[in-house]
């Protein structure tokens, strides 16, 4: 990875087809059956819940403007918070803290659009991905969705400001 990566929001639609691939990459990655996540709905219809002003899809790219990974917030349900969402970079690039990075530009990209707490989901056998939330100061919590998977994971992070 370059040392000039740089993570910038994605472009509609200029960027759909980048973005349905790496998402795409993500989805093929884990093994598993996301159908229930009505999964082929959100590719044919990015940006869709992840446009802004209350969404975004975020990439990283290396100096040559090659995708290197992803990240995406959609608004949740309850009032002030919002859910990332397809966390995910490429093999040829892991082992060099671009998770770590992509996580906390999206983090400072909620805070900026007025969100008081994140969620998200992953799976229990994700265990880099568990290790850099664990590290940003995420939380177990209860399961906030129906989810048939048995070893999910579901997270929250506070943003609220601290009270002095």
């Amino acid at each position: 990875m370059s040392a000039s990566t740089t993570i910038a929001p994605a472009h509609f639609p200029e960027d759909a087809d980048v973005v349905r691939r790496l998402f795409e990459e993500y989805i093929d990655s884990l093994g598993i059956d996301l159908s229930f996540q009505d999964v082929a709905a959100e590719l044919a219809g990015l940006p869709g819940k992840y446009a802004s002003p209350h969404g975004v899809v975020l990439l990283a790219r290396d100096d040559a403007g090659m995708p290197l990974g992803c990240v995406a917030l959609r608004p949740w349900t309850q009032p002030g918070t919002g859910e990332i969402k397809r966390l995910y970079v490429r093999p040829a690039a892991r082992g060099q803290a671009l998770g770590r990075r992509l996580a906390e530009a999206v983090i400072d990209g909620a805070r900026r659009a007025g969100y008081t707490r994140l969620v998200l989901d992953t799976l229990a056998s994700m265990r880099p991905a568990l290790r850099v939330y664990d590290a940003l100061g995420f939380q177990r919590v209860p399961a906030y969705y129906a989810n048939p998977l048995p070893d999910t994971v579901y997270l929250a992070l506070d943003l609220s400001p601290a009270r002095a």
